[in-house]
C-alpha cells in the first residue's frame, strides 16, 4: 500500500447526524485531519436550516469556532456533494437515507445497525479483515448503485473482535462466551437517566446481543469467491450497562480448535499487528491491540484513551475451566467502536485506491 501524498487534495466529507453525539465525535476526529475536509454539516428537519452553533448542544470542550456559523443542510442526497458521507444517523432514519446517498453515488461510512448483515455490505474492522470490503463491488452490481455502503460493528462486538481475532488466525476460535459492561456513552445522549445508572447494573441492551452474537462471526469470517462465508463459531453474549462514561469492558471465555496455553494465547495477542494496509493511516494506532500483566487491568477510567481511543486493552489472559482461555478486553466505545473506526475505514478506502484524492 502507498499512502496518498501529503500534496494531494483533502477530500470533502459530509456528515450526517452532526448535532448529535456520535456526530460531534466524527467533527472530533475529522478536524484537521490531512486526507479529508469537513464539507457539508446536515442533521434533521428541525436542525436544518440553523448555524451549528444554534441547532446543536456541544458536548466535550468547546465547539470549534470555524464550524459554529455553518448553516446545517438537510440529510438530501439532492443537497450534499461531498464524495464520502458518515453516517451517524440513527436506525430509523439510516434505513432509508443511506441507500439514497449510496444510489447518488458517495461512499457512506455508516454507524447503524441498517446494513451490518447483508451479505454484499462490508462490515469492516480494518485490521482485522480489510479484505471484506472486496464485497463493495459485488454490492454496486447487485443494486446498482455507484457508491456503497460501508459499516462498522456494533461497538461492544468491536472490541470483542479485536481481542479474538489473534486467537482466532492462530488457533481458530470455536465458541465464545462474552459478558459485556458497557458505558453509558453508548446510549447517546442524554442517555440513561442519572437516577437509573448510578449505583446501578442494568442487565438489558435492547438489540445489544444478538448484534454481538452475529456480528463477531461475519467479522472473523472471508470472503470466497466474491461471497462472505461467517467463521463457523458459537458466540454468546449477556450485555450490560455500567456506571461509567466512555469504555466498553468485555470479559470472554474462548473454546479454540486448536487448544493453546496461556502463554501460547498471549505470545499470539501480543505479537499481533493486524492487517499491513492499515499500518501508517492517519487513524490508525501504532498497536491496535496491546497487551496489559497488570491483575488488575484494563480499567475504563485508566485505559480507555490508549492509542488515542483507537487501540483496544487486553489483560488478565489466562487458563478457562470449562473453555480453552479467558480474557478482559476494553475500547473506546464512541472512538474505536463508532466514530474513530469509520473514518479508519474510510482511510482505508483512499489508500487502496476505491476513493480518489486527485
Amino acid at each position: 500500500m502507498t499512502a496518498p501524498r501529503m500534496s494531494e487534495r483533502r477530500v470533502p466529507v459530509a456528515i450526517l447526524g452532526a448535532t448529535g453525539a456520535v456526530g460531534q465525535t466524527f467533527i472530533r476526529c475529522l478536524r484537521n485531519h490531512p486526507w479529508f475536509e469537513i464539507a457539508e454539516l446536515a442533521a434533521s428537519e428541525r436542525s436544518a436550516g440553523k448555524s451549528y452553533a444554534e441547532a446543536t448542544r456541544w458536548l466535550e470542550g468547546d465547539l470549534p469556532s470555524d464550524l459554529a456559523g455553518r448553516t446545517v443542510l438537510p440529510c438530501d442526497p439532492d443537497k450534499l456533494t461531498a464524495p464520502i458521507v458518515f453516517s451517524a444517523l440513527d436506525a430509523a432514519a439510516a434505513g432509508d437515507l443511506e441507500p439514497a446517498f449510496a444510489r447518488s453515488g458517495a461512499l457512506v461510512l455508516s454507524n447503524a445497525k441498517n446494513f451490518r448483515m447483508d451479505p454484499d455490505v462490508p462490515l469492516v474492522i480494518p485490521e482485522v479483515n480489510a479484505s471484506h470490503l472486496a464485497l463493495l463491488e459485488r454490492q454496486r452490481q447487485s443494486r446498482g448503485w455507484s457508491g456503497g455502503i460501508v459499516t462498522n460493528a456494533n461497538c461492544a462486538a468491536t472490541v470483542a473482535t479485536v481481542a479474538l481475532a489473534p486467537l482466532h488466525e492462530a488457533f481458530g476460535v470455536q465458541q465464545v462466551f462474552a459478558m459485556t459492561m458497557q458505558a453509558v456513552s453508548g446510549a447517546g445522549y442524554p442517555g440513561v437517566p442519572s437516577l437509573d445508572i448510578l449505583g446501578n447494573v442494568i442487565p438489558f441492551i435492547g438489540e445489544e446481543e444478538p448484534k454481538i452474537e452475529r456480528e463477531i462471526p461475519k467479522m472473523l469470517g472471508c470472503v470466497d469467491g466474491g461471497a462472505l462465508v461467517p467463521a463457523p463459531m458459537r458466540v454468546s453474549a449477556h450485555a450490560n450497562r455500567v456506571a461509567v462514561e466512555h469504555g466498553h469492558t468485555v470479559c470472554m471465555s474462548v473454546k479454540l480448535d486448536k487448544s493453546a496455553t496461556p502463554e501460547e494465547a498471549l505470545a499470539a495477542l501480543e505479537s499481533w499487528r493486524g492487517d499491513p494496509s492499515v499500518r501508517g493511516l492517519p487513524s490508525a494506532p501504532e498497536r491496535p491491540l496491546l497487551v496489559t500483566d497488570a491483575p488488575d487491568r484494563p480499567q475504563a477510567r485508566r485505559d480507555v484513551g490508549a492509542g488515542r481511543g483507537m487501540t483496544v486493552i487486553v489483560g488478565r489472559v489466562r487458563a478457562d475451566p470449562q473453555l480453552d482461555i479467558r480474557l478482559v478486553a476494553l475500547g473506546h466505545n464512541t472512538i474505536r467502536g463508532a466514530a474513530g473506526g469509520s473514518v479508519l475505514n474510510a482511510e482505508l478506502l483512499v489508500a487502496t485506491g476505491v476513493v480518489s484524492r486527485a
